[in-house]
C-alpha cells in the first residue's frame, strides 16, 4: 500500500492507496491537479486515468477513497451523499474502492472543501 497526499486550500492530508489495478495506475500517474467539486459529503473531480470497476460498490464508508470509472473521477467520501438512505455515503453509481484517509481526524477538514477549488495528489 502506497502512501499519497491530497492537497487543497493549504490543507494537507494523508492518504493510502490500496493494490487495484485502479490504484496503481493513479500511483503512476502522480502528481495530479484538479477542480474540485463537492455533492453532498463527497468530494470528486475527474484524472487522467482510465481504469474498471473492481469489487465495486455503492455504499461506503467516511473517509474511503474510490474511482467512478464513468467520470474517471477520483472520490472522497466523508459523510452522506444526497443519496444516502442513512449516514453512510452512497455514491452516485458503482465504485471501486481505491484507498482510504489514513487519520480519521482529517475527515473534518474536507468539510471545508468547496466547488471550484484546486486540489492536488502527490
Amino acid at each position: 500500500m502506497e502512501k499519497i497526499t491530497i492537497e487543497f486550500s493549504g490543507n494537507i492530508i494523508e492518504a493510502q492507496l490500496n493494490n487495484t489495478d485502479t490504484a496503481k495506475k493513479i500511483l503512476d500517474a502522480l502528481p495530479i491537479e484538479g477542480i474540485l467539486n463537492r455533492w453532498g459529503e463527497e468530494i470528486y473531480f475527474s484524472i487522467p486515468v482510465d481504469g474498471s470497476l473492481e469489487d465495486s460498490t455503492e455504499v461506503l464508508e467516511a473517509g474511503e477513497i474510490a474511482f467512478w470509472p464513468p467520470g474517471n473521477a477520483f472520490c472522497i467520501f466523508f459523510g452522506p451523499t444526497p443519496i444516502s438512505t442513512d449516514e453512510k455515503p452512497r455514491a452516485a453509481g458503482p465504485v471501486t474502492v481505491i484507498g482510504n484517509i489514513i487519520h480519521k481526524k482529517d475527515i473534518k477538514i474536507l468539510k471545508q472543501a468547496a466547488d471550484g477549488q484546486t486540489i492536488n495528489l502527490k
